[in-house]
């Protein structure tokens, strides 16, 4: 839709090339504000004062004039519906392309499905809780696969909480190691 994704962060080049390797292959620039420090995050006013920016997404039109603002937890991902509803909003020209409709596959079932995002440190956690005790399970990221957001949001009331289990129909929402526990017969 005429949109460009630009990642900024006030973390150095080997950082943030650190960073993308662990998303096995980022789809968009990634900008360094390390010097001098958070100088575009400042000028933004998302530099906290010890140092570091606030989780925020801004989308600027082609006139360089800011047309939306989202600022949220650090936990927090947008919802992407959202943000491709703003650049319609902003652009509906562009928003008239047709965009093919991925294909939905059924989601999997049966065991330990994990639904999660890369980045979610609760969800790195579970990984790592999972892989010590040796058990075998299916990852789910929610913004990767169609309709496992909407199966989250289904299970949770409407919140997209990562990561949220399915464990043979039991649904655990966060990660919750004495729970798991308990339904899987530890």
């Amino acid at each position: 839709m005429n949109a460009q994704v630009l990642g900024i962060s006030v973390d150095h080049v080997p950082a943030l090339k650190a960073w993308a390797e662990t998303f096995q292959g980022i789809q968009y620039p990634l900008l360094s504000d390390f010097w001098p420090h958070g100088e575009v995050c400042q000028q933004y006013g998302v530099l906290r004062s010890e140092g570091h920016s606030e989780r925020a997404i801004f989308i600027v039109d082609k006139e360089g004039l800011i047309q939306y603002i989202d600022i949220h937890d650090i936990d927090d991902q947008p919802d992407d519906e959202v943000l491709f509803s703003e650049l319609r909003r902003i652009d509906p020209e562009a928003a008239q392309q047709v965009l093919p409709e991925p294909e939905i596959q059924p989601l999997p079932s049966g065991g330990i499905v994990m639904y999660c995002t890369q980045w979610c440190t609760d969800c790195i956690q579970a990984r790592v809780w999972l892989k010590e005790r040796n058990l075998n399970y299916t990852e789910v990221d929610i913004y990767d696969v169609p309709g496992a957001s909407e199966q989250v949001r289904e299970w949770t009331g409407d919140l997209l909480i990562t990561p949220t289990f399915d464990i043979d129909g039991t649904i655990i929402v966060d990660f919750d190691p004495e729970r798991l526990e308990q339904v899987l017969g530890e």
